[in-house]
């Protein structure tokens, strides 16, 4: 390495070269830094939680969290109970309870079992008044209300449609009806042909083809008989899901004392299950609907489950995901799919109309790819929207949204950028050594070469032969005379 040796140049000289070149060096290190925080950012943001709106529960002392599931309406349930009362057969009582009236809301509310109540009333061609229980009464008596409410963007008779659209329990066909078809079961749905009376408690039809469907809205309440039958045994500190509707009471009891349940809210993305957001909630309910997991492809185009009852087909609009959080979870099970339905802009107005506590989570394309699975490029990230108690994670999620978008997009522009700087770089540089050499060559100092290389030669008198060591500076002479000293 060519070394430039003079008191002056060694002492300041270097600094402002030193200090050139660090600068230089956090100019270009900067934006792939801002890169690598951005992107530590998003794996925060999206965390590392359960899927689906599952618990999120720091691990608890033996004996102080008990937990049990299985299976109910097509899908799974879960139970857990921190601090659970202290009897030694307490957990398998509230295990025998829970499976017992959840087979009551299937034989009053299933669809699928032929027996229940509800397929019974289907199934019947008479219009009038047929004898049900007062939880089936209530539940399609909240249903008419919020297909009221919602402007018909909830609709409990659009079985026919479900089941011509290949998602219900009969034959699925996958394919597409034509309009003479839709037009004909359109004739035969309307939540204007039901009534509904809760003493004695009936239900109404005046058409005999009417069908209730009551399978956006059954598991809320089946979330909600669990957390009473819980409470009635004296569990105070509940979380309960079915196929990943929540409602939880109390709060986790820990070591370090009692803490919110937290529920994750899942990315609305088939093939992963990735957590945009994690909420802690308190003694509520929370309920998710979405088009991303429930569809079907015909001739290129995907349909989504989700039956839009005034145009007698799927929802095409971007809203992806829709989560409610409200104080029963049947009423965020219902509100979830209306608003789902009703597409962003009303949706948007809905919850405000209704004072809910949503977060919508729409497309910035046209939606998904026909596998499922969302196009990962800038064009098709999410945009999140929130309102009540869920507006603050929606604009959180959003402005982590826009630090990947930022991130992504200074990575595609680093090479044209760095070009200038580079050139400047070397140009700057170059004029630093030009005005040293200068400064050396007006101090009358030849260079000679490298002071660990010629330096350790001498002439025939013993004198070094590096004309810049030859007279080496005062701090020169200390350093030397603490080597030999060693």
């Amino acid at each position: 390495m060519l070394m430039i040796h003079s008191d002056r140049m060694t002492r300041r000289g270097f600094r402002p070269v030193a200090f050139f070149l660090a600068t230089t060096a956090l100019i270009l290190a900067q934006p792939c830094w801002a890169g690598q925080s951005q992107s530590h950012w998003m794996t925060i943001a999206n965390g590392a939680f359960p899927l689906g709106a599952a618990a999120v529960a720091a691990p608890s002392p033996t004996g102080a969290l008990i937990q049990f599931r299985g299976g109910t309406m097509g899908t799974t349930y879960s139970v857990k109970v921190s601090r659970p009362p202290e009897r030694a057969d307490w957990q398998s009582e509230a295990t025998l309870a829970v499976d017992a009236e959840l087979r009551r809301v299937n034989d009053q509310m299933s669809t699928y079992l032929r027996s229940s109540e509800l397929s019974r009333f289907n199934d019947s061609g008479s219009t009038d008044w047929f004898d049900v229980s007062v939880e089936t009464a209530s539940v399609v008596q909240f249903a008419l209300d919020v297909g009221q409410r919602s402007g018909g963007a909830f609709d409990v008779t659009v079985g026919p449609l479900v089941d011509r659209w290949s998602f219900g329990p009969g034959e699925r066909n996958r394919d597409v009806p034509s309009a003479e078809e839709l037009e004909a079961i359109g004739r035969q749905i309307g939540q204007s042909h039901l009534s509904v009376r809760l003493d004695p408690p009936a239900l109404k039809k005046d058409i005999p083809q009417l069908r209730v469907d009551l399978s956006a809205i059954a598991k809320g309440h089946g979330v909600d008989r669990v957390v009473d039958v819980l409470s009635r045994l004296g569990a105070q500190n509940v979380f309960v899901e079915i196929g990943g509707e929540v409602r939880v009471t109390g709060e986790k009891q820990t070591p370090d004392g009692p803490q919110p349940w937290r529920v994750g809210i899942q990315k609305p993305d088939a093939m992963n299950n990735e957590i945009v957001a994690a909420y802690r909630i308190e003694d509520a309910a929370m309920a998710t609907s979405g088009d991303y997991r429930n569809f079907f492809e015909f001739e290129g185009e995907r349909y989504s489950h989700t039956i839009d009852p005034v145009t007698l087909r799927p929802v095409r609009h971007n809203l992806a995901s829709v989560t409610v959080v409200a104080s029963s979870c049947m009423a965020a099970d219902a509100w979830a799919t209306a608003l789902d339905v009703a597409g962003p802009q009303r949706a948007a107005q809905l919850a405000s109309e209704n004072d809910l506590d949503t977060l919508l989570i729409t497309r910035r394309d046209n939606g998904p790819t026909t596998d499922g699975t969302l196009d990962e490029s800038l064009e098709n990230q999410m945009n999140y929207m929130g309102t009540g108690t869920l507006a603050a994670i929606a604009d959180r999620m959003q402005n982590s949204g826009t630090l990947a978008q930022n991130a992504a997009a200074d990575g595609a522009g680093f090479f044209e950028r760095m070009g200038p700087i580079a050139l400047l770089t070397g140009i700057g540089f170059a004029v630093v050594l030009a005005a040293m050499a200068v400064g050396v060559i007006f101090g009358r100092r030849a260079i000679s070469g490298s002071c660990g290389g010629l330096n350790a030669r001498t002439d025939e008198d013993g004198v070094s032969r590096c004309s810049m060591c030859s007279s080496p500076s005062e701090g020169c002479e200390k350093l030397r005379e603490k080597i030999e000293n060693q």
